[in-house]
């Protein structure tokens, strides 16, 4: 039995904040049970040197884990596991974006895990799609674009192999002595932009891998249902 009682399929408790910082132009807390995720989005009306004269805009990442988020103290200077997510969230974001409709301009999501127990890059995703969608939308209301650019809506979830049983976004404590662990992000047409998989311990068939892809998309269309109501829409 999972911590709470949970099902094997089922998510942890999903809570979504809008409008949490006064500054950016969108800003989300997120939680994916005890996994808490501050996302904040921020526009500026021009392009690094290699895009310039393109006709089109960029959205990029950063992701950290402040002070405190894990027991202990974690650094304030991250590499290696921190770059690597916030490459997968800035691409996992530009598939959601028409980059010629948004114009010459960056959107930068920033991540802050304030609190981790598994799962933060999948928060960070899935908060990162609704805060990029309430930076769009500032831009339309403000005339700066005519229309929204935004094509589709992303997120993500996990799931490892535990004992021979397949699990949906596992908490720390699951993720920590799984078999394997896999993470997916979905389109909400059903297409997937990523899966990243990776065996901790023996390596998996792939009925092991259909198996999480099917609870995988389940999950996502659970998520996509939080961000339509998150959003109002």
């Amino acid at each position: 039995m999972r911590t709470g009682g949970r099902q094997a399929d089922k998510l942890r408790e999903v809570g979504i904040l809008t409008g949490v910082q006064k500054d950016p132009w969108g800003s989300v807390q997120i939680s994916f049970g005890d996994t808490v995720v501050l996302v904040a989005a921020t526009v500026a009306e021009q392009v690094p040197g290699w895009l310039k004269g393109q006709g089109r805009g960029w959205i990029t990442a950063e992701y950290a884990m402040l002070p405190g988020s894990t027991p202990g103290r974690q650094g304030r200077v991250q590499k290696g596991r921190s770059e690597e997510i916030q490459r997968l969230v800035g691409r996992s974001l530009r598939a959601m974006v028409d980059l010629v409709a948004l114009g010459e301009r960056v959107i930068t999501i920033d991540c802050d895990v304030i609190q981790a127990d598994a799962g933060t890059r999948c928060a960070a995703i899935t908060g990162g799609c609704i805060a990029v969608e309430l930076a769009v939308r500032r831009l339309v209301s403000q005339g700066q674009l005519a229309a929204s650019p935004v094509r589709r809506r992303v997120c993500a979830v996990s799931c490892v192999v535990r004992e021979g049983q397949v699990l949906l976004d596992p908490d720390y404590s699951e993720d920590h002595s799984a078999d394997v662990d896999a993470n997916f992000v979905f389109c909400d047409d059903g297409r997937l932009v990523e899966i990243q998989g990776t065996a901790e311990g023996e390596p998996f068939d792939t009925a092991a891998l259909d198996s999480m892809l099917r609870l995988a998309k389940a999950g996502a269309d659970s998520l996509f249902d939080i961000q339509r109501s998150a959003l109002g829409t």
